[in-house]
Parts: structure tokens; C-alpha cells; sequence
């Protein structure tokens, strides 16, 4: 994801799959592992993309890091997780945004 690797991210894999979650990419930056969910919205009839990350689905993405991390061996690296926020609204240019530590532990 080019956005990313513009504000400095290391993209390291997509769409990955960790127990019955997915992860939509996983990157490093300033010596994190950072676990990024995407989310993209064409309207803003039921809120913006950023408003999409329920509590459940904030639940799931530490699960899903969670899980990836003692998978890999890697439960003593330092890790996070980010939000990218895409807005497509017709007649206007794409809005993005990344929010850094968005979802905690």
C-alpha cells in the first residue's frame, strides 16, 4: 500500500491469515511490528471508514495479532496496530488517513 510506504512503513505481507482472522497487512515502522487494518468507504452514509472499527472487530484484530505473534515465534517483539481510513467519495479526491496506535491490548 503505497500510503504506507510513504509515512515510512515497511509493508512485509497482505491479506494474511491468523486462526479464523485475517490481517489485511503487516509492516514495521519506528521498530514496531504494526498489524494495519484497512478500511475503505464510497459513501459515508453509515459512517466513516475509521468508524467502522467496532469493538468487536477491535477484538478481533488484537486476537488475530495475538495469534500471529505466537505462531511466529515473535511474543517478545514490540507491536501495535494501525488504522488506515480510506474515504472514495464520488467527485472528490481519495482521503487518507493513518491512525497510528488505534486499537490497544
Amino acid at each position: 500500500m503505497q500510503a504506507l510506504t510513504e509515512a515510512g512503513y515497511v509493508v512485509l505481507a497482505h491479506d494474511v491469515r491468523a486462526g479464523r482472522w485475517q490481517i489485511d497487512v503487516i509492516a514495521e515502522e519506528g521498530g514496531d511490528l504494526v498489524f494495519v487494518e484497512v478500511k475503505t468507504r464510497r459513501q459515508l452514509t453509515f459512517g466513516t471508514p475509521a468508524e467502522a472499527i467496532t469493538p468487536t472487530k477491535a477484538r478481533h484484530m488484537i486476537l488475530a495479532a495475538e495469534f500471529y505473534l505466537e505462531e511466529q515465534g515473535l511474543l517478545d517483539r514490540p507491536w501495535r496496530i494501525d488504522v488506515v481510513a480510506i474515504a472514495l467519495l464520488p467527485n472528490q479526491q481519495p482521503h487518507i488517513e493513518i491512525f497510528r496506535h488505534a486499537i490497544t491490548a
